[in-house]
């Protein structure tokens, strides 16, 4: 019964959020645009509204946590009541705040590791495919090489050697997933490069980093925005893993992978608490991808 009435809940949740998000995304949007948000599914408003409020949090967490980050306010395991709404950890700070700032921290870096990442691989993966010849075959075949060994395993390697400071962290993931973005913008801009335009823009004298930019990139702009959300969700899903099995974002610093492995021992007493980092997780990885499908679906020129 109780499992039914939190479905029941849960599903009112995700309609009002969803229908109140797309109402308010069409109010404010310019008359060009509305008929975008009056036909979106409630799937994808769903997922912007998520998306944002996670980003406010992020934002603004100095401001809405109740206490500082690494601030030891009470005991150890405290239960949830007032002024710790949602306890404490084995160190007696506050899990609500941990929470808050969990959300600056690791959305934060995976955002900035995913732009990273994209950044690289797409104006090599495009410059490859431009080029063709010699450099397209020594770029893949290094690519083929770093992408037969399993992404997890070569980051806890890399961190070993080099150490787990948040630059170190950003670099080496947005390395391994730079490989990714490669093969997907060479494999797109493959298709580009063979069109007319682009032999017409090299007849008139563009230079590369001009074709790349005026030309190909716009062209394979849709696929790309996809892979970047999806791309997102796996960088995010890998920090926090790292940082679940030590190697990530270190304490002090309040990080959802870690504070699930800090606080997992109350799962053995029937505490959720350990859930609330892990649901925070799956929750933005489920918006992100909402709002990716609805993306991929327009840009696919279906209608159904």
């Amino acid at each position: 019964m109780t499992m039914l009435l939190s479905l029941i809940i849960g599903l009112g949740l995700f309609f009002a959020i969803g229908w109140s998000s797309r109402l308010a995304m069409h109010a404010v949007a310019p008359a060009q645009h509305k008929p975008i948000y009056r036909d979106m599914p409630l799937t994808a408003a769903f997922g912007i509204a998520v998306i944002l409020i996670y980003v406010l949090v992020a934002t603004l967490a100095p401001l809405i946590a109740p206490f500082g980050e690494g601030e030891v306010v009470g005991d150890q395991y405290l239960p949830w009541a007032a002024p710790y709404h949602l306890g404490t950890d084995k160190l007696g700070r506050d899990m609500l705040t941990r929470l808050i700032y969990g959300a600056r921290n690791t959305v934060g870096i995976a955002f900035a590791t995913t732009a990273l990442a994209f950044v690289v691989g797409s104006i090599l993966g495009i410059w490859a495919a431009l080029q063709g010849g010699w450099v397209d075959q020594v770029l893949s075949r290094f690519v083929d090489a770093l992408m037969a060994i399993p992404a997890l395993i070569f980051s806890l390697l890399l961190l070993t050697i080099f150490g787990t400071s948040v630059l170190t962290l950003i670099l080496v993931i947005a390395a391994v997933d730079a490989t990714r973005v490669y093969r997907l913008a060479r494999s797109v801009s493959q298709g580009i490069v063979v069109m007319d335009y682009i032999e017409a823009a090299r007849l008139r004298g563009e230079g590369t980093w001009r074709l790349i930019r005026r030309e190909i990139l716009p062209n394979a702009m849709a696929p790309l925005v996809a892979e970047f959300g999806l791309r997102f969700c796996f960088v995010f899903l890998a920090i926090s893993a790292l940082s679940f099995l030590g190697l990530g974002i270190k304490p002090p610093t309040a990080d959802w992978g870690s504070m699930v492995r800090e606080n997992a021992t109350l799962i053995t007493f029937g505490d959720i608490t350990p859930l609330l980092p892990a649901g925070a997780i799956a929750l933005l990885t489920v918006a992100v991808n909402f709002v990716v499908d609805w993306q991929l679906h327009r840009a696919s020129g279906l209608k159904e």
